[in-house]
C-alpha cells in the first residue's frame, strides 16, 4: 500500500518539510484562510509550499487503516465519474463522500472519501486503475485513516 514512501526521522530532513506540514495544518484547521499567510507565519515561501504539499504526510495520514480521501482531476464527459464509482465498487470501496467543482474548461476537480475497511485490494492498485480509467488523471492520494 506504502511502496511509494518512506518514513525519515524528521531531525535528518531540511526544516521546511516541516514548515510545509505547520502550513498546511493552520490552513485545514481554518486558523488562517489564505496560503500566503500561512506561509508567511511558517517561514516558507509559497512555491516551497506548493512543490511539496502533497507529498509531506505525517504517521497518522498514512498508516493502515479504515478510510481515504482521493483527489482527482476528471475530464467533463457522460459516464466518466460514473466508471470511477463503478471502479471503486469492484474494489469492495464504498463512497463515504463525493465533492465535485464546477467543470472549467472541460475538467472538474473531484475529492472522493471512501471506506477501505473491505477492501479486495490496496489503495496503491485502486489508485493505479482509477489512473488508467479514461478521463481520469491526476489521482492522488491525501489521507488514510
Amino acid at each position: 500500500m506504502l511502496d511509494n514512501y518512506l518514513i525519515i526521522h524528521k531531525s535528518i530532513l531540511p526544516e521546511y518539510y516541516e514548515k510545509v506540514v505547520q502550513a498546511r495544518h493552520l490552513l485545514e484547521d481554518g486558523k488562517i484562510k489564505d496560503v500566503s499567510q500561512a506561509v508567511r507565519q511558517v517561514g516558507i515561501s509559497r512555491s516551497t509550499y506548493y512543490k511539496y504539499k502533497d507529498y509531506i504526510l505525517e504517521p497518522t495520514d498514512i498508516t493502515g487503516g479504515r478510510k481515504a480521501v482521493l483527489s482527482m482531476m476528471l475530464t467533463h464527459e457522460q459516464g466518466v465519474l460514473s466508471a470511477l464509482l463503478v471502479r471503486v465498487s469492484e474494489a469492495r470501496g464504498s463512497v463515504l463522500t463525493i465533492t465535485q467543482s464546477l467543470p472549467i474548461r472541460g475538467k472538474a476537480s473531484v475529492t472522493v472519501s471512501l471506506d477501505i475497511s473491505d477492501m479486495t485490494e490496496n489503495i496503491s492498485d485502486l489508485i493505479a486503475g482509477l489512473g488508467t480509467l479514461p478521463g481520469v488523471e491526476q489521482v492522488r492520494l491525501l489521507a488514510v485513516e
